[in-house]
């Protein structure tokens, strides 16, 4: 196997490979089910596009997300660092460009991604206790940091017991999905209010056209997001370089069945109409599950997304602190985020880091206004990211079987680039504030680099 190897910190530490392909596959998963896919429903369908074109802009985001994985394989293939996405920008782009990625990772998708999950585990706290403390906006965000900080502590345990939770609560997520389609497969939708709501649907979707399927897209990329996130702990996979390309497909693919038939089910039991009229404050999947299983469909969704932030939280907090890691390893970082703790063999000051930051986002940012500035960053490293792979089959031999190259990669570019420039047109302060974020990495890196010499 060839690779460019990392400039390793010496006393760095090493982290144990203790995580089964059954594991990997399962951290896809569990990463990638959290709250989306219960909450993006409403918006998808207050755009004004009918039942066929909501299912149909989940599926396209799926085929998307698989070509991603697809893309990425050659250059997962070639190397079993950890770092994942930071490791294979590094490889074709270097250093610099590298560490863009990674403090992109710091300042916006990763902690994003975490403060995001945190606020939609405090919402449902804020459903299940009405008329408490619990549904004031300040406890939701004091909760979120709390959530996150226990997670944090949990994680300094060691991967194995991380993964072994996260698997649990994969398991769960998975059940909690089924519960909601076999629910909707036994429930009679009024068929009335379903056709009335049809045509006016359709109407507006006529007039609005591409625009408003690139936003519901938009929506669903967020549900998707998390995919990649396994390549992280590349460096605690057991040989990743055959387990990580199967754990990528396998876990996308059955992910992207479960939001299909769920989404199938929201609109078997209302219609569009009625989803479009649920607030910022409501959680969609509550009010279709209420309509299921009677006024205690509110708990019994809000207890299945409280167990799925959790679990995609955990799946966050595990994956970004990786790449954090591998930064400070060569010396891209700040000070011990390199260091693994000699018991437990996890990177501690890398997972306190991850907590610092997430923190602060949970502050400052809605969940819809997070949620959409993580899917402008993450395409736009994605279309890099791909693209590196017609890059570095020139410097060294690659392995693309199975991949589609080269029309899959390309594909997958051009979808991204349009994603990206359609992102910044329709959502420029989200689009604006992630390059600003992104921005300070250029006198950061200069920073680093100074002192590390």
């Amino acid at each position: 196997m060839q690779e460019k190897k990392p400039h390793q910190r010496q006393g760095a530490g090493t982290l144990k490979r203790v995580i089964g392909p059954f594991s990997a596959m399962l951290l896809v998963v569990g990463t990638m089910i959290g709250t989306g896919v219960y909450k993006k429903i409403a918006p998808m369908a207050a755009t004004g596009a009918d039942a066929t074109t909501i299912l149909l802009a989940w599926c396209l985001a799926g085929v998307v997300t698989v070509f991603g994985a697809l893309s990425v394989i050659p250059l997962a293939r070639l190397t079993d660092a950890s770092g994942g996405q930071y490791e294979y920008i590094r490889m074709v782009y270097g250093d610099l460009m590298a560490f863009i990625l990674g403090w992109a990772s710091f300042t916006v998708i990763g902690s994003a991604s975490a403060a995001a999950m945190a606020h939609l585990f405090a919402s449902s706290v804020g459903v299940l206790f009405p008329d408490t403390l619990f549904q004031e906006a300040i406890w939701q965000k004091v909760i979120s940091c709390a959530l996150i900080l226990l997670l944090t502590l949990f994680n300094f345990l060691g991967a194995r017991e991380s993964t072994l939770f996260n698997n649990f609560l994969a398991f769960i997520k998975i059940a909690g999905v089924l519960l909601l389609i076999i629910g909707a497969i036994f429930y009679n939708a009024p068929t009335v209010a379903s056709s009335g709501s049809a045509g006016a649907q359709s109407g507006s979707l006529t007039h609005t056209g591409v625009s408003v399927f690139f936003m519901m897209m938009l929506s669903a990329f967020w549900a998707y997001d998390g995919w990649l996130n396994v390549s992280f702990v590349s460096g605690e996979i057991r040989d990743p370089v055959r387990t990580l390309p199967k754990a990528l497909v396998f876990g996308i693919v059955l992910v992207m069945g479960l939001y299909l038939a769920v989404n199938l089910a929201y609109l078997h039991v209302l219609p569009a109409s009625v989803l479009a009229q649920v607030s910022d404050q409501q959680i969609a999947a509550s009010v279709v599950s209420e309509s299921l299983f009677g006024s205690i469909g509110n708990w019994i969704i809000s207890i299945i997304i409280l167990l799925s932030a959790l679990g995609s939280l955990n799946g966050n907090i595990i994956t970004y602190s990786r790449m954090y890691y591998k930064m400070g390893t060569d010396g891209l970082f700040f000070s011990k985020t390199g260091n693994v703790h000699a018991n437990t063999g996890t990177p501690r000051t890398a997972l306190l880091y991850g907590m610092g930051m997430s923190c602060i986002l949970v502050f400052v940012g809605s969940f819809d206004m997070l949620t959409d500035m993580i899917v402008f960053a993450g395409f736009l490293f994605y279309a890099l990211m791909a693209a590196g792979v017609f890059i570095y089959r020139k410097k060294m031999p690659m392995d693309f079987r199975y991949t589609g190259y080269p029309l899959v990669p390309l594909v997958f570019i051009l979808f991204s680039l349009f994603l990206v420039g359609y992102s910044i047109k329709e959502k420029p302060y989200e689009a604006v504030l992630g390059l600003l974020l992104i921005s300070t990495a250029f006198p950061v890196y200069l920073l680093l680099k100074k002192r590390n010499s």
